[in-house]
């Protein structure tokens, strides 16, 4: 499903993943794939609604209709409920009306205006939110930039985290990714335990070597209270070669005392150039 998925596309079915773990909910419901294009795209939340305060705004509002319950470990597998998938097929139509190749957030958020009945699309729509605005609006260019402080902490412990891994033996990795991560494949489905250690050692002991190469591709901050950082692997075999990258790597941080905490990793396979 999320092949033709841009990496900001599949980073809000990330986000609103991470989003449905800290309401508690055992599925990703729409309202959670708003908040997560959210996180991802403050560049077209400022485009389509302006106000600085919208976020928090239409947070307060979903939790007015559904109040957060006890927090979900990020290691559990949460769903796309029915109406999110119809969400990503109303995205996939989209993008294809508009000629595009890949579905872009952009699609997302007029793939949830198109589903009726959802708390997201309600939500959206009595702020004034059309499909036809929104479609008229992208024929005539992209929104402003967004751009936000990263916290050089979180930067710190990631890079910290990175460069360790390369010092670490293959069959240290797992506890160590295990305790602060999940995986994720490129189609959106976690691994469960069992496929990670099965699969474990195999993906990643070309990576625990001295030569191994990675680079922070991206960069993101969303206020003070989550860092995402993009980052390209090769292995020790491919780390000569230029422009051959074989994972990407997705992490989420979260503030943790005067720290940050690894709470959520993606890995996917890079696309052939």
């Amino acid at each position: 499903m999320f092949e033709r998925y841009t990496e900001k596309a599949r980073r809000v079915i990330f986000f609103a993943r991470y989003e449905a773990s800290q309401y508690g909910s055992p599925y990703i419901e729409t309202e959670h794939l708003l908040l997560g294009i959210m996180r991802e795209d403050r560049a077209l939340v400022k485009q389509f609604l302006g106000q600085s305060n919208a976020e928090s705004e239409i947070r307060a509002e979903i939790e007015k209709h559904i109040p957060p319950r006890e927090r979900i470990s990020t290691s559990v597998e949460v769903p796309l409920t029915s109406d999110s998938i119809k969400v990503l097929h109303f995205a996939a139509e989209e993008a294809e009306r508009l000629a595009q190749r890949y579905v872009e957030t952009e699609h997302l958020l007029l793939g949830i205006l198109r589903l009726e009945g959802s708390l997201a699309g309600q939500i959206l729509r009595a702020r004034g939110l059309k499909p036809a605005t929104i479609r008229e609006q992208l024929a005539k260019g992209s929104g402003p930039t967004v751009k936000v402080q990263l916290d050089q902490r979180a930067f710190l412990r990631l890079d910290s985290f990175l460069a360790g891994l390369k010092w670490h033996k293959a069959e240290e990795l797992l506890p160590v990714f295990a305790k602060n991560a999940q995986f994720v494949d490129v189609y959106g489905k976690r691994w469960n335990r069992e496929e990670i250690q099965k699969e474990f050692l195999t993906l990643f002991a070309p990576y625990a070597k001295k030569n191994a190469t990675y680079a922070i591709e991206e960069t993101l901050a969303d206020t003070a209270d989550l860092f995402v950082a993009i980052v390209l692997w090769k292995n020790a075999i491919l780390a000569s070669l230029e422009r051959v990258w074989i994972h990407r790597m997705s992490f989420v941080l979260i503030p943790k005392e005067d720290d940050w905490e690894i709470v959520l990793v993606q890995v996917t396979p890079v696309q052939p150039l």
